[in-house]
């Protein structure tokens, strides 16, 4: 390419999400910068946390904005963001989280949206009414003005198409990219385990993630192997931690909140397997990133975990504690091919590392400046 295209992106959840949407945001944008053919432009409606603004690479190609007037941040980001767009020379803009302004087409200005899931449309159950009408509305939106669609699975790929009547051929699956950060784990953990044998779960302790499903699964296990949970607390963790309390189980979960990325790679690497027993996802990098830190993983079926996880995880129905404790059986440490499928899933999960994730977006964003092109 001769000519540098210039990139804008909705950055309000790169320097304000600590977990999925901002992992997503942060890892494509840092191995975007590496691109000199890029002129990268991260818009925020605020400052947000310095800590994970501060993970965002400083790159010559690379800059934040921030409006002048915080206080209208949210009209600013739906709409009002497009004049600074067309300030500053923007040729494509990214929708990181499924969002993208209105008048963006109008503008002349090539959008692009990633949509993660669409769970809100899925199970609305989840979700309080006027969330779920208000993420409907944005999902429409994005469908307007967005010139290409990457969905991060086949199964959310699927849903925009039934859900959302978009062609397919404006959609491209591009898997979310993940940074092996647990690879290297040291030996000793601040936190201690019920047990010394332990199986690890990390992720928001809510209703849809389904950890109840795990604990349940304990009484079909081994005494003396524990659940550690991993994950921000919400009204469902206090239902879990009655069962737990209820059927006499406190010396066989541990329930962690605010836990620090430096403080999870012991976690990781004192675990015999990872559990995710997710109910509904539009992906699950949590489990890839166990698989590359060395675990097994039992997961649900139902939605993608197959696609994250590879044909060597093990997946069982959501609503089984029994077939989820017989899968965990079969990759404890002991059981016959533990390693192997190990080491065929760490080979799976290549396709997701970050560069070839950021390089498939670039090829997005060339074709949708292109004027060979049309989407």
């Amino acid at each position: 390419m001769s000519k540098k295209i210039i990139v804008g992106f909705d950055a309000k959840r790169v320097v304000s999400n600590g977990t999925g949407l901002g992992n997503y945001g942060r890892t494509l944008v840092n191995d975007l910068s590496a691109f000199p053919c890029l002129d990268l432009h991260l818009y925020a409606p605020g400052e947000g946390h310095n800590k994970l603004r501060s993970q965002v690479k400083t790159a010559d190609n690379l800059q934040f904005h921030f409006p002048h007037n915080a206080i209208f941040g949210t009209l600013w980001r739906t709409r009002g963001i497009v004049d600074d767009l067309k300030r500053d020379g923007i040729q494509v803009y990214h929708g990181l989280s499924g969002e993208v302004p209105m008048g963006l087409k109008k503008a002349g200005i090539k959008g692009v949206v990633t949509i993660h899931d669409l769970i809100f449309m899925r199970h609305p159950e989840f979700y309080n009414w006027i969330d779920t009408k208000i993420y409907i509305w944005k999902f429409h939106l994005a469908l307007r003005e967005a010139d290409h669609i990457i969905a991060i699975s086949e199964r959310t790929k699927q849903d925009i198409i039934e859900l959302g009547g978009a062609d397919p051929s404006r959609i491209t699956v591009i898997y979310q990219g993940f940074s092996p950060r647990f690879a290297s784990s040291p030996v000793i953990s601040r936190y201690r385990p019920p047990t010394p044998r332990y199986i690890l779960s990390v992720g928001t302790v809510e209703q849809r993630k389904n950890i109840l499903l795990a604990v349940k699964a304990l009484h079909y296990l081994p005494p003396e192997l524990s659940l550690v949970v991993v994950g921000r607390y919400t009204a469902y963790t206090d239902k879990v931690v009655d069962y737990v309390r209820h059927h006499n189980l406190e010396n066989r979960v541990s329930i962690l909140h605010g836990v620090s990325d430096g403080d999870l790679p012991a976690l990781y690497a004192g675990a015999e397997a990872f559990v995710y027993p997710s109910i509904y996802e539009g992906f699950g990098i949590p489990i890839v990133e166990a698989i590359s830190s060395g675990l097994p993983v039992v997961a649900c079926t139902g939605s993608c975990l197959e696609e994250a996880g590879g044909p060597d995880s093990l997946y069982v129905d959501p609503h089984d504690p029994q077939a989820f404790a017989a899968a965990l059986l079969q990759v404890l440490k002991g059981a016959k091919g533990r390693e192997q499928r190990i080491a065929r899933s760490r080979e799976y999960i290549k396709k997701f590392e970050g560069r070839n994730v950021a390089a498939q977006v670039l090829e997005i964003y060339s074709k949708v400046t292109s004027a060979q092109h049309s989407y």
